[in-house]
């Protein structure tokens, strides 16, 4: 009985040693990238065009809210200087069309926010679907097995995002 335990042994041993040894050169072929998103966002040339876009698209609105704004903030100064002076009935309906003024105010300005996200959005997603076919362009081309774009550390070496970003700026030209 002692001789078939060892030889049990001896067999998970060795067939241990051949799983490590298996394991490490799958290991040596396995190659892994990684993709920085923000960077890309940030120096892509198409992701400096689409933001050139929306700040066309929006820059005329949102100085239409600052204007709005800015004449809220002087009606306002307005009536706390003159509110000693006015009659009750005279400060309730400045004050009412102060309230009044400011909702459509804060209003406008959620509208504003929320159709700039909802382009802002739209235009990423479009630079995202142009890069993620370059980062595929790259790893077939450098023989990557994996890709990654989120990661809390990651060994530099392993970073392609300059190599995506060249070949977004190449298409873009």
């Amino acid at each position: 009985m002692k001789h078939f335990s060892r030889h049990l042994v001896r067999r998970a041993v060795v067939g241990a040693f051949a799983g490590v040894f298996a394991l490490s050169a799958f290991a040596q072929d396995f190659r892994i990238g990684f993709v920085n998103t923000d960077r890309i966002f940030r120096e892509a040339s198409i992701a400096k065009l689409a933001q050139t876009k929306l700040e066309a698209e929006f820059s005329k609105r949102e100085k239409e809210i600052e204007a709005i704004g800015t004449q809220l903030k002087t009606a306002s100064e307005r009536f706390e200087r003159d509110a000693p002076t006015l009659s009750e009935t005279q400060r309730g309906t400045r004050q009412r069309q102060l309230v009044e003024q400011d909702r459509e105010f804060q209003r406008k300005r959620r509208e504003f926010q929320e159709d700039l996200n909802v382009r802002k959005n739209e235009e990423l997603q479009a630079v995202l679907e142009r890069a993620n076919r370059v980062i595929k362009q790259v790893a077939e081309a450098e023989k990557y097995d994996l890709v990654i774009q989120e990661a809390v550390y990651i060994n530099p070496k392993h970073d392609i995002t300059e190599k995506v970003i060249t070949g977004l700026n190449n298409a873009t030209k």
